[in-house]
């Protein structure tokens, strides 16, 4: 079993920054990927960022120039840094993580629980 633990979230206003942290514990073979989707109320939950255990990063087109994701392959962690935040980024963020359990076996997907990112003034 996979545990992904979030920090970070909370109320900016506009035009500020957070910081989204998750690190993945538990017993797996090797992590594949990591990133971060969120979903708004009403919405579906949508790709925010990913990133492969050798630094392939994907983002969504309306992050793209204001959010970093980064990684930490030993503390098998993901960092989101999120600038310049508008309104329309008010989400409840969750991590996931990709990962074999053993070598050569299938990738299983592992999500947090998600921590709320409210743009506001």
């Amino acid at each position: 079993q996979v545990q992904l633990m979030e920090s970070g979230g909370g109320l900016v206003q506009p035009g500020g920054s957070l910081r989204l942290s998750c690190a993945a514990s538990g017993r797996f073979f090797s992590n594949v990927s990591m990133g971060w989707y969120r979903q708004a109320p009403g919405k579906q939950r949508e790709l925010v960022a990913t990133i492969t255990s050798s630094g392939g990063i994907i983002y969504a087109d309306s992050v793209k120039g204001r959010f970093a994701i980064s990684r930490d392959n030993a503390k098998n962690m993901v960092t989101l840094q999120m600038n310049s935040l508008k309104p329309d980024d008010t989400a409840v963020y969750y991590c996931h993580a990709n990962v074999r359990t053993y070598p050569g076996g299938p990738i299983s997907t592992y999500w947090g629980q998600g921590t709320q990112v409210t743009v506001s003034s």
